[in-house]
């Protein structure tokens, strides 16, 4: 669910700032200003970070990356479709 403090009134990204609560196996757990917790792979964090640390975040929306899974999404369906193309169950 997406924040309004976390976006500015042109709907661009804000930096969004974690710090590292803990770590928990592979995971890191963040916590951001109002206490909620993210589970985050570790492998994914910069090098030698730390318990207590605090790491600033941008997420945006990729529409051109979008576009081009839901194109490739449509080709592989439309392949198997060629392959099956279905109605020997019945539900």
């Amino acid at each position: 669910m997406r924040t309004l403090e976390h976006f500015d009134q042109e709907n661009r990204p804000m930096p969004l700032r974690l710090s590292i609560d803990r770590f928990e196996g592979d995971l890191a757990v963040l916590v951001d200003d109002r206490g909620r917790q993210i589970n985050f792979p570790f492998d994914l964090l910069p090098k030698g970070v730390r318990a207590g640390e605090v790491l600033t975040f941008a997420v945006e929306r990729d529409t051109e990356a979008t576009r081009q899974l839901q194109a490739e999404t449509k080709a592989v369906q439309a392949e198997l479709k060629k392959r099956d193309p279905g109605g020997d169950l019945k539900l």
